[in-house]
């Protein structure tokens, strides 16, 4: 009888530690997720503000050219005409940076969510 409740006992200890290493692998995995995930909000973030930076860059760019133009002119008409060629310009590089920067959230977004899913 002292066997059969020491056999128990043993059943029990491994059911036990089983279900000990088993929430622990689960804890590791989970632990990971989290950590891929961080580093693809990371480089996300770091990929959006890298084209903000590139957007600002060709928009400072393009603005001087404007105003050299400008400076360079030979009378008022010339002036008003390169500024409305830029303001043209600018707008419809407005609309398209934009459109990249929803664009990459949009992906960032559903990346993550995606992710979500897979646990």
């Amino acid at each position: 009888m002292a066997t059969d409740s020491n056999q128990t006992t043993n059943d029990a200890a491994h059911a036990a530690q089983g279900a000990t290493e088993q929430m622990g692998a689960q804890m590791r995995a989970g632990v990971e997720q989290l950590r891929a995930s961080s580093e693809r909000m990371t480089a996300a973030g770091t990929d959006l503000g890298m084209r903000l930076l590139d957007q600002a860059e060709e928009n400072t760019r393009q603005a001087f050219a404007a105003m050299r133009a400008a400076a360079q002119a030979k009378d008022v008409s010339e002036v008003l005409r390169i500024q409305a060629d830029y303001l043209r310009e600018q707008s419809g590089r407005a609309v398209d940076q934009a459109r990249q920067i929803g664009e990459m959230i949009t992906n960032y977004g559903r990346d993550a969510m995606e992710q979500l899913g897979k646990r």
